[in-house]
């Protein structure tokens, strides 16, 4: 039976677990960056995004998904449909880099991180058995303040600041190594970079053969907006060449723009041997490269060696159809790189008017961040500004991260900044 919008919360509460924001989203007359509440009808200027999941503001004129794929969920793995191959060629044309003829699709970010260490599992064990080296190849290395999913292997490789996501769920003891974030003294930054590259070299060498991976989001997104030096990424290549496995890029919340470029991979140099992605895509899947090719018979060689039972979702490749068409068509890439510059001159400034609240202020493309003093801080001002009529989300222990849509404008941006800089100002003044 129809559940009125006041209702919607009691109803979920029963069952369910309520998030912080609580928002009814009202989808049909929310717009553009602006999400309008249901119940209330206040809206809110989105630099939210859904997690980062939305390439698009609300309702965009030109996406929409015909009734009767809505109305269909086939299973994509096995049978086909016109839709499917559209979507297919769309993301080669538009969005996918060259030199990945691979493609697995799937539901949910976490697993397509899930795959792509199945991809790199058997391509391991495949190569070792030829070699006589056994049945080994079954570890991760990764990286301290990383998110990469809450799935049995992702659990594995996930450790960001809340404990919740991970705690008391069982865990494999792959090798976890210091995350050498960029740092505002270059002399810090070098030297977690030479620790870093130390104990990746001792866990190959503890850890002979048994390694298949090593995993990374080319910016780490919620444990904090950690940005990497180029010359540490291409390290992780090199190192991964040497040793026979596979370099790994976690691009589920930096692909589709938001940086600037199509991947953020593409900003530093170094191409990964696989990708994972996911978000705003909105079909989520694995990328691979030529080298996965090495062995014979890998997973996309050999049936059923990965699968699922939708392989993603058809309607969502019908959305993701469109978005990508709107990306390429109002050249939103290039006005994520823009603006993003904007975006990050402004909160420069904000830093600069605040530094007793605001450092460590850093971005690429629209994926921007910013430092509060503590915790509590960062939770004030994200309750002040929801308050204001504006959608940000925290990360990392004290950040708070920008993750507009791609088509924000930058009067969008500027009243954004505004309603910031008056709620530092207020806490300031308290």
């Amino acid at each position: 039976m129809p559940v009125a919008p006041r209702e919607v919360k009691d109803v979920i509460a029963r069952h369910m677990p309520l998030s912080d924001f609580g928002i009814v989203v009202d989808l049909a007359r929310s717009r553009g960056r602006r999400i309008r509440d249901a119940v209330t009808g206040k809206t809110y200027l989105d630099f939210f995004s859904f997690y980062a999941s939305a390439p698009l503001g609300m309702n965009h004129p030109e996406v929409r998904i015909p009734p009767y794929v809505a109305a269909a969920k086939p299973t994509n793995p096995d049978v086909y449909t016109v839709e499917m191959a559209e979507f297919v060629d769309t993301f080669y044309r538009v969005a996918a880099p060259r030199g990945f003829p691979h493609l697995f699709l799937v539901e949910g970010g976490a697993m397509a991180v899930e795959n792509a260490l199945k991809v790199a599992f058997d391509w391991k064990v495949r190569r070792n058995l030829a070699l006589g080296r056994g049945e080994k190849g079954q570890q991760v290395i990764h990286f301290r303040e990383a998110f990469h999913g809450r799935s049995g292997y992702t659990l594995s490789v996930t450790n960001t600041a809340d404990p919740r996501k991970t705690l008391y769920f069982p865990k494999f003891p792959w090798p976890r190594i210091e995350n050498p974030k960029i740092r505002p003294d270059l002399r810090e930054t070098l030297a977690a970079e030479r620790r870093a590259v130390a104990r990746i070299e001792a866990a190959f060498r503890r850890r002979r053969h048994d390694i298949a991976a090593i995993l990374i989001e080319p910016i780490q997104s919620e444990g904090g907006d950690n940005h990497f030096r180029p010359e540490f990424l291409r390290a992780l290549r090199r190192l991964a060449d040497r040793h026979e496995a596979l370099l790994i890029f976690d691009e589920v919340q930096t692909g589709i723009g938001l940086t600037g470029r199509m991947w953020a991979f593409q900003h530093f140099g170094v191409v990964p041997d696989v990708i994972a992605f996911g978000k705003k895509m909105q079909v989520c899947g694995v990328l691979a490269g030529a080298r996965v090719d090495e062995v014979p018979r890998n997973v996309f060689v050999e049936k059923s060696r990965i699968s699922s039972t939708w392989g993603g979702t058809l309607t969502d490749m019908v959305r993701a159809t469109r978005y990508l068409e709107v990306i390429a068509k109002e050249r939103l890439v290039e006005n994520a790189r823009t603006l993003g510059k904007h975006l990050l001159k402004l909160l420069r400034v904000l830093q600069a008017v605040h530094p007793d609240l605001v450092s460590n202020v850093r971005g690429l493309g629209l994926m921007c961040a910013m430092d509060l003093p503590s915790p509590g801080h960062r939770e004030r001002l994200r309750k002040a500004l929801y308050a204001a009529g504006l959608l940000i989300l925290p990360c990392g222990e004290r950040s708070l991260r920008f993750r507009p849509p791609l088509d924000v404008t930058k009067a969008e941006l500027d009243e954004g900044m505004e309603l910031i800089g008056k709620a530092l100002a207020a806490a300031t003044a308290g």
